[in-house]
C-alpha cells in the first residue's frame, strides 16, 4: 500500500493539477480518485470527480505556466499520506508552497486536504 499511497501522491501533482490538457487530466481523475472523492482546501470542500476536475482546470488556467515540484520525499503511513510541493515558472522558486495529505481507499484518493504555506497571488 506504502508504494501505491506515493505513486498517487505524485500523479495528482503532476497529473492533476500540473497536467494543461483537460482530457489527460480528466482520465488521471478517473484513474487517480474515487468517485465520491472530497478535497478539502482553504476556500472550502469539493466534492466528486467533476468538481474537482473544474478545480483543477480552472487553477491550471490561472496559471498555465507553472510548474508543481515536490519538495522532499513523500511520507506513507497505513492508509493516508502527505506530500511538501511548491508551485511556480518552472526553473525559478515557488510563488507558493503547500502540502497534500491523503487519505486512500480502495487504491484511490478518497480524500485531499490541501494545507497553503503561502497564497498565490
Amino acid at each position: 500500500m506504502n508504494d501505491r499511497i506515493v505513486e498517487l501522491l505524485h500523479r495528482n501533482l503532476q497529473e492533476v493539477f500540473g497536467e494543461g490538457d483537460a482530457t489527460r487530466r480528466r482520465a488521471a481523475i478517473e484513474a487517480l480518485y474515487t468517485e465520491d472523492c472530497v478535497v478539502y482546501t482553504p476556500e472550502g470542500a469539493l466534492v466528486g470527480q467533476d468538481t474537482l476536475d473544474k478545480f483543477a482546470g480552472d487553477l491550471r488556467a490561472m496559471h498555465p505556466h507553472f510548474a508543481y515540484t515536490a519538495h522532499g520525499e513523500p511520507q506513507a503511513l497505513h492508509n493516508a499520506g502527505r506530500l511538501a510541493w511548491g508551485s511556480g515558472p518552472r526553473g525559478e522558486a515557488p510563488d507558493y508552497t503547500g502540502l497534500d495529505v491523503i487519505i486512500v481507499r480502495d487504491g484511490k484518493i478518497a480524500a485531499l486536504y490541501v494545507f497553503l504555506d503561502s497564497m498565490p497571488s
